[in-house]
């Protein structure tokens, strides 16, 4: 039976592989539209606007991955048990 930190790690890792797909897809297709010989300004504007947003969502999601990760681990290393100390006198 998965515990509730195994659940949160598996959902978080889902939606960080999700989310780093559609910024893949997203700076694609936004440099296909910037480098595309269509003489529409709006159409590579739109392309522009669109690699501006995937590069500020990389960098968000690289931030919130890293205090994610932080958090977990401050999380596990408070979480374990204390080492147990062995008295060789007993």
């Amino acid at each position: 039976m998965m515990n509730i930190i195994e659940f949160i790690n598996s959902l978080t890792i889902k939606v960080m592989s999700i989310a780093w797909g559609l910024f893949l897809l997203t700076w694609s297709i936004g440099w296909l539209l910037k480098g595309s010989p269509i003489p529409f300004m709006r159409v590579k504007r739109a392309g522009q606007d669109l690699i501006e947003d995937a590069v500020w969502a990389a960098f968000w999601l690289a931030l919130g991955s890293s205090i994610f990760a932080l958090v977990s681990y401050i999380v596990s290393s408070v979480a374990s048990p204390p080492p147990v100390i062995y008295n060789g006198t007993a």
